[in-house]
């Protein structure tokens, strides 16, 4: 991440870079996907509002890579606008606190946990209001063997009254894991490795790998 940051300190100096080198740079830091999305923004960004992050949740949704999550945090976190988030752990305690029936990972269940935190979020300090409940989700109301003896909030979660909390979220089944060989050719001559850049169809999009 340090390493990232010296070489890209600026959004003007990110959106004038190559995308190449901004992935090779990225390495380590998970999904390219994520790398090529921050590189667009950075191009959007200086081009369209003059190197300034927008300041509205519609405009930032609007940046590649940013969604109603993300577009929340930097709101909340960065200039304390009333936004509310919605990540694993506020989902978890938001469908406890509703005794959510829905998949928490479905349209429906979506759509009400976000009514939910816009129902909630305070118009000042919202940013202190977010990361209290994604401490508590994460400390207190974790996912096995919740601790609802010490949760500030016990008396108004319903899944609690109910003695179901270990029961939510209520989740969509998983799809079935599918296995894959694959055979990776290393070529070495005079001390150098062939490299492929994988294309933009394949997995790991952009990232450099042995041809397989």
């Amino acid at each position: 991440f340090q390493r990232f940051i010296v070489r890209f300190p600026t959004v003007e100096v990110l959106a004038a870079a190559e995308v190449e080198e901004v992935l090779r740079h990225w390495e380590g830091l998970g999904y390219y996907s994520r790398a090529r999305n921050l590189h667009r923004a950075a191009g959007v960004i200086c081009g369209e509002y003059g190197g300034e992050f927008p300041r509205s949740l519609a405009a930032l949704q609007t940046l590649p890579g940013i969604g109603r999550y993300t577009a929340g945090a930097i709101a909340a976190f960065a200039w304390d606008l009333p936004a509310p988030i919605l990540e694993a752990n506020t989902e978890r305690l938001y469908a406890r606190l509703t005794a959510l029936t829905e998949p928490s990972d479905s349209t429906l269940g979506r759509k009400k946990l976000w009514e939910f935190a816009e129902s909630i979020v305070p118009r000042r300090r919202a940013g202190d209001f977010n990361q209290a409940l994604m401490d508590l989700g994460s400390r207190i109301c974790t996912p096995v063997a919740p601790h609802c003896g010490e949760c500030q909030l016990a008396a108004l979660c319903r899944a609690r009254q109910e003695g179901r909390a270990e029961q939510f979220p209520v989740r969509r089944p998983r799809a079935a894991v599918t296995e894959l060989s694959e055979l990776a050719v290393v070529l070495e001559r005079a001390g150098e490795v062939l490299l492929r850049q994988r294309g933009l169809s394949e997995r790991w999009a952009g990232m450099h790998d042995f041809p397989r």
